[in-house]
């Protein structure tokens, strides 16, 4: 299984550098900004760039497992693979742990400077203590719900597929997320989504021909 993960993440490394690289460079764009909020005025900036940053990271994510799957199927990685003692069960496992290591090195690292900033920068006024795990929790699940869209489209010629799918979660979650917020009913919905696009993910890289 170590082997198969290795593999993906040796064959997709420009995706866990770039999520490595766009996480730094979106906690060194907000802190100045967050640093100099005076309390009275949201800092704009990072609220300005924030709809535009998670379509870009949607699309980016939605790719990568649009990538996994597609270049498989092209260049047969895994019909060559299938023919050594692994099943295409474990194949498709260890696609997916590498995209979720993918999204975790994008978000953890959000995570932690949101969750030492708030300690140190907090006015003296109570706050729900879980609220960056909350925010982290829907952020990861829609952050893998797009992902489950790239796995499904990869196997489609269209390369349009994938953006066009993404872009519909999109307007879709979007407004579920500002309408409900970061509880536990959009993390429901999420669960649900992603739950069905894996068992039709699993359905269609197991009964497909490679």
């Amino acid at each position: 299984m170590f082997a198969l993960i290795k593999r993906e993440i040796l064959d997709h490394l420009v995706y866990f550098i770039g999520a490595a690289a766009f996480s730094a460079l979106l906690i060194g764009v907000s802190l100045p900004a967050i640093l100099r909020y005076d309390g009275r005025n949201p800092p704009m900036f990072p609220t300005a760039i924030g709809v535009s940053v998670a379509a870009i990271v949607i699309m980016c994510i939605c790719g990568m497992g649009a990538a996994q799957m597609y270049l498989d199927k092209t260049r047969r990685i895994s019909a060559y693979i299938s023919t050594l003692p692994v099943s295409r069960n474990r194949i498709l496992i260890a696609r997916i742990i590498a995209g979720v290591l993918a999204i975790l090195i994008l978000l953890v690292p959000l995570a932690v400077a949101a969750a030492i900033l708030l300690r140190l920068l907090t006015p003296p006024i109570p706050m729900y203590p879980g609220i960056v795990l909350e925010i982290f929790t829907a952020t990861f699940l829609l952050a893998f719900a797009c992902y489950c869209i790239g796995l499904q489209s990869g196997w489609n010629s269209n390369a349009v597929t994938p953006s066009l799918g993404a872009l519909g979660l999109t307007c879709i979650f979007a407004p579920l997320v500002f309408v409900k917020g970061f509880g536990l009913e959009i993390v429901v919905i999420l669960v649900l989504f992603i739950a069905a696009s894996l068992i039709r993910t699993w359905y269609k890289f197991t009964t497909t021909s490679l």
